[in-house]
């Protein structure tokens, strides 16, 4: 709930509203009392205060800081752009509109934020889906408000002057030693109170637990590494502005797709005819759906070839739309000997004529022959000695015989 309305007041909007209706509601303001439309003193005046509330309600720490504890928070004094002063306020009202240099007034500190990972899969990742995660937060005491015992019971403690820590300065010889340390009277908590008055229900602490549950909705196109951010969230302490929890997007490996971006990339195998005469291959899509897909007759599919299925990847977050199916291929040829002579020759009838070798005519020929190649027997360590042999000499301990040109 906002404490103080003044500034909403002045531009002429809701609490409730928006950067977009809060930057309306300036122009709106700002050009009506602008010196060049109203050059009156009363204009002037109110065209400042216009302009300062802007800079406080545009900036999310600073209207975060006033919605808590109004313009008491905001204590950065009469500097530029500060709500106590308008030093250094240009007459352009563009300049100030699309920011200059301002100070950052000092308020109330931020909380640090909470951070978890939430893993999705790709399937997740394209349909959305909302999860229920249960928190575990400090929260104010709701039995003190967060005071830490009756109201008027509680007193700043002058020994740290309510900041529940001393300096503390030591000579050492020719050395002083100055350092920070927890202060004794008040235990570190800046506060002193009298034990028959302190909160029965937090013992004076200010603080509690609370289990909130989140409910965190991961939505279509999502990516890797993507933040959902839950403001003011985190952890409540008397003064501070809680933090924010964050979830992080953790995006799990998928067995068949990858993903860049708003792309997937698949590897379909398809067997050698289908490569050369055509057919079909199927996709199980992580939209849930199957895809069939078509290979014209006559286009020839080679062995790593890539092609793309329009629209068939991720959703595009915001923007609408999807990305791209690449697909790239795998050829899977047939075993050895899969058919007889005679239907190798109606092939060759079929398939483009081979392509002949060109060797000079004057060019030394050896005939060779292909062998299977097996890693254990033909490692480059034997390699020194040329090709090897399986010979009988090998075997009673003679030299193996290597091949000699003639």
């Amino acid at each position: 709930m906002v404490k103080d309305t003044k500034l909403y007041d002045l531009l002429g909007c809701a609490p409730d509203s928006n950067d977009a209706q809060i930057k309306k509601a300036y122009r709106k303001a700002a050009l009506k009392y602008h010196p060049d439309k109203n050059p009156t003193p009363e204009g002037a005046e109110k065209f400042k205060e216009i302009t300062s509330a802007y800079e406080i309600l545009s900036d999310s720490q600073k209207r975060d800081v006033y919605d808590q504890f109004g313009e008491e928070g905001l204590s950065g004094g009469g500097g530029p752009g500060g709500f106590g002063g308008f030093g250094g306020f240009g007459d352009d009202i563009f300049s100030q509109f699309f920011g200059g240099g301002s100070s950052r007034p000092k308020g109330p500190q931020r909380g640090r934020d909470i951070k978890h990972e939430i893993g999705a899969t790709l399937e997740e990742l394209y349909k959305g889906r909302t999860a229920k995660l249960a928190l575990n937060k400090q929260v104010l005491c709701k039995t003190c408000e967060g005071r830490g015992g009756k109201e008027g019971a509680v007193k700043k403690c002058t020994s740290c002057n309510g900041q529940g820590v001393k300096f503390i300065t030591r000579q050492m010889g020719p050395m002083i030693q100055r350092f920070q340390a927890e202060c004794d009277a008040c235990n570190g908590t800046g506060d002193i109170i009298d034990p028959k008055d302190r909160c029965k229900a937090c013992n004076g602490k200010k603080v509690a637990n609370e289990r909130k549950i989140l409910e965190v909705h991961i939505e279509p196109g999502m990516k890797d590494g993507q933040r959902i951010v839950f403001q003011g969230e985190a952890d409540q302490a008397p003064g501070i502005i809680p933090g924010d929890v964050v979830f992080v997007v953790s995006q799990k490996p998928h067995k068949y797709f990858q993903r860049k971006g708003d792309d997937l990339f698949y590897e379909a195998e398809v067997d050698l005819l289908t490569a050369i005469a055509g057919g079909e291959f199927a996709v199980e899509h992580v939209s849930g759906e199957w895809l069939k897909v078509n290979i014209v007759p006559g286009e020839v599919i080679a062995p790593g070839m890539t092609k793309i299925i329009q629209g068939k990847g991720m959703p595009i977050q915001k923007f609408g739309g999807y990305g791209n199916l690449i697909v790239k291929f795998k050829i899977n040829f047939p075993p050895n000997h899969f058919t007889d002579e005679e239907s190798l020759k109606k092939l060759e009838q079929i398939l483009p004529a081979r392509t002949v070798p060109a060797i000079p005519k004057s060019a030394e020929v050896e005939e060779c022959v292909l062998a299977d190649y097996d890693p254990s027997k033909h490692s480059g360590k034997q390699s020194g000695r040329g090709q090897n042999y399986d010979s009988d000499d090998e075997e009673q301990g003679g030299e193996g015989v290597q091949c000699a040109s003639q």
